[in-house]
């Protein structure tokens, strides 16, 4: 069964990080959260090998954005997804091991500023993944 965010299920199980990463900002991406950016940080860290970090407008979508996400990459396999954050309305994040995705209030990501925290680390380029 194919859902549209093209993740069949099962698809992601085993899948290389990059892809999972890749599949989070589609779904991000159909449901609208603002400046998505892809940074490749295994280089820099041993946490993980991604970080998908975007904000949502309200905590109503932020919200949404994790439970879609998750539930998304659940379906498509990727095992042990947790939802961190969950009593907090301006961050929450989502732990795929090697890949880590921060959903932030507008907000919360100006104030945190992990693309600058993590400067350094490569961004990938996500247009070929966006629809507009």
């Amino acid at each position: 069964m194919e859902t549209v965010y093209n993740i069949k299920e099962g698809e992601l199980l085993n899948a290389e990080s990059l892809k999972i990463a890749e599949a989070a900002v589609k779904v991000l991406d159909i449901k609208k959260a603002n400046n998505i950016k892809l940074l490749k940080i295994d280089e820099k860290t041993t946490i993980a090998d991604y970080f998908v970090i975007c904000a949502g407008n309200s905590t109503t979508q932020i919200k949404t954005l994790a439970d879609e996400v998750e539930y998304q990459l659940n379906n498509g396999g990727v095992e042990h997804v947790r939802l961190q954050g969950s009593d907090s309305d301006e961050w929450k994040v989502l732990d795929c091991h090697d890949v880590i995705i921060h959903i932030f209030s507008n907000e919360a990501r100006s104030f945190y500023k992990l693309e600058k925290l993590w400067a350094d680390a490569e961004e990938i380029d996500i247009s070929g993944l966006l629809t507009e």
